[in-house]
């Protein structure tokens, strides 16, 4: 009878669909069932004897028992129900699936080693990709012209974008650095009678002030050194559609002055000539800036704000709509998977509580660039709080100690410097660069190459 038993049960475990892993005390693996065999790619004879790290668990990561004796979470939890992880393939995919394990004990409670069972998740991940592709072909989502929020400060920002964009009257776009005005403007005009119009951007804060008056009003032949030949001004490129100027509050006053003109009058004059030249388009206007407090200190026209300030629209940061943040969060761990390669499912519940939690004083271009960092320093599966920046996690960050790099790439030593100064400037590439004394794009190829050796 005994002998059936056990021919019974190795028939189950042979035809099971769900994978079974059996292990020692000390995470040696001791047997897996065909199932897992096929889940993995891997052979019975290449994993038994080897320890249960190769894997790539990413639920047993880094849990070790106070004693450092196991680094797997059922000994050290002394069981898992219904955990979500990843497991890493032999051709080095991964695999998603729900783990349940228990301790395997003798009949005096020594425990003889532990029993896993892993159903694969792959289909249903799959699924899930493709009803979201789906979704996002029918329209069916959470954006409103390519901006993307659900709360109520937002929902009341796209009723006032739609109003602007049917009305003819200047619009000055508010709102902190990083929080989407340009997109805010981009809107207005796709919704607007001048859509088929061009739109035109300037940012004010880019250029000087002789190049500026250049670049918006153009030029005559001869009016300064190197003006070879006539100029059409952006203004009149822009003729019957919608013109952008971000960064309006940092306009020089010589320029304030033209600009003026233009808003009275629809006219505007060449440098160089005096002979005006009729335009039609629509003024939308952007800034970080307080202009209230600029025209009180006489740094911006009184009469000018009046003018370019008709409809205002206040974009509202990040802090004052964190219920977008899980949305917003999703959708740029999709586009980042798409472009990076990277098998990184998306972010845990931990993880994701740590980002709603955060002040976020450079709003959502912050949040790319904190996704960003992680999407380097996590190996794959999903971001959790180790993976996001010591700021983000509330940690007081150190000074980075900057290390001799090696001019064919980083070195282990250095990737830590570099993970450093990513961390000490929330993810922003070029400060980092500028932090580790490099240029911007060695910093790209050393993250390529960091990318490249954790697949």
């Amino acid at each position: 009878m005994e002998q059936d038993y056990g021919q019974y049960w190795q028939t189950i475990v042979e035809t099971m669909e769900d994978g079974l892993l059996v292990v020692a005390p000390d995470g040696t693996i001791v047997s897996l069932n065909p199932a897992l065999e096929r889940m993995l790619g891997y052979k019975q004879e290449e994993l038994v004897g080897r320890p249960c790290t190769v894997l790539g668990c990413d639920h047993c990561a880094g849990v070790i028992t106070a004693g450092g004796k196991h680094h797997c979470a059922l000994f050290s939890q002394g069981g898992i129900k219904r955990g979500h992880c990843n497991l890493t393939r032999k051709d080095g995919g991964f695999v998603p699936v729900i783990k349940n394990a228990a301790l395997l004990r003798d009949p005096s409670g020594e425990v003889m080693g532990g029993v896993e069972t892993l159903t694969d998740l792959s289909a249903v991940a799959a699924k899930e990709r493709e009803l979201e592709n789906l979704r996002r072909r029918m329209g069916v989502n959470n954006s409103f012209q390519g901006i993307l929020g659900v709360s109520r400060p937002m929902l009341e920002l796209f009723e006032l974008i739609q109003a602007a964009a049917q009305s003819q009257a200047p619009v000055l776009i508010l709102g902190e650095s990083g929080t989407g005005k340009e997109l805010v403007a981009e809107a207005i005009h796709s919704l607007s009678p001048r859509a088929n119009k061009p739109f035109i951007k300037v940012n004010c804060a880019a250029l000087n002030e002789s190049l500026l008056e250049s670049e918006l009003f153009g030029h005559v032949r001869g009016a300064f050194t190197g003006a070879d030949r006539d100029r059409m001004g952006r203004f009149q490129a822009a003729r019957g559609g919608d013109f952008f100027l971000d960064e309006v509050g940092d306009l020089p006053a010589s320029t304030q002055v033209k600009l003026l003109r233009v808003l009275q009058e629809n006219l505007v004059e060449r440098v160089g000539d005096h002979k005006p030249i009729p335009v039609d388009v629509r003024v939308i206007s952007a800034t970080h800036r307080d202009l209230r407090a600029k025209v009180a200190e006489g740094v911006f026209r009184q009469d000018l704000f009046f003018r370019v300030a008709v409809i205002p629209i206040e974009v509202p940061p990040l802090r004052e709509r964190k219920g977008d943040i899980p949305l917003l969060t999703e959708a740029l761990v999709e586009r980042l998977r798409g472009r990076t390669g990277r098998n990184i499912m998306g972010v845990d519940r931990d993880a994701l509580e740590l980002l709603e939690a955060y002040n976020w004083p450079g709003n959502v271009r912050e949040l790319i660039n904190v996704l960003e960092y992680s999407f380097v320093v996590c190996k794959g599966g999903e971001i959790k709080p180790k993976h996001l920046p010591r700021e983000v996690r509330g940690e007081k960050k150190g000074a980075v100690k900057v290390r001799t790099r090696r001019p064919g790439g980083p070195s282990k030593t250095d990737q830590d410097s570099v993970r450093q100064a990513l961390e000490k400037c929330n993810g922003n590439r070029t400060q980092a660069a500028r932090l580790l004394g490099v240029s911007r794009v060695t910093l790209w190829k050393w993250l390529k190459k960091m990318e490249e050796n954790q697949r």
